[in-house]
């Protein structure tokens, strides 16, 4: 079983900070690339940022240095540490497992329910 739980979105003003959560099963965790997308009204799905099972790290070029990734391999936990929000950052939010399904590294992508993140100017 793939899951993964969002939470940790919210309404905020502009400047502040949000930390979201994504709690993911073991079989979506375990050795398994996990991001973060968002995706704004009218607006296709982008990367956040990302973080390889080994903990390599990777960021949009938009919000790098003012959010950081960050999983927590005994928790089954990635997070979103977000800070000086600015009022484009609304959109929701996805955590997405890129679940590997074969030696040969074939993979499927797999979401969770999002989260809604506002920032208010």
């Amino acid at each position: 079983q793939v899951q993964l739980v969002e939470s940790g979105g919210g309404l905020v003003q502009a400047g502040g900070s949000l930390r979201l959560s994504c709690v993911a099963s073991a079989r979506a965790f375990s050795g398994n690339r996990i991001g973060w997308y968002r995706q704004a009204p009218g607006k296709q799905r982008e990367l956040v940022a990302d973080v390889s099972s080994s903990g390599m790290t990777n960021y949009a070029d938009s919000v790098r240095g003012r959010f950081t990734i960050s999983r927590d391999n005994v928790k089954r936990t990635v997070y979103l540490q977000m800070n000086s929000l600015k009022p484009e950052d609304t959109a929701v939010y996805y955590c997405n497992a890129r679940v590997v399904v074969n030696v040969e590294g074939a993979f499927v992508d797999k979401w969770g329910q999002g989260t809604q993140v506002t920032v208010s100017s």
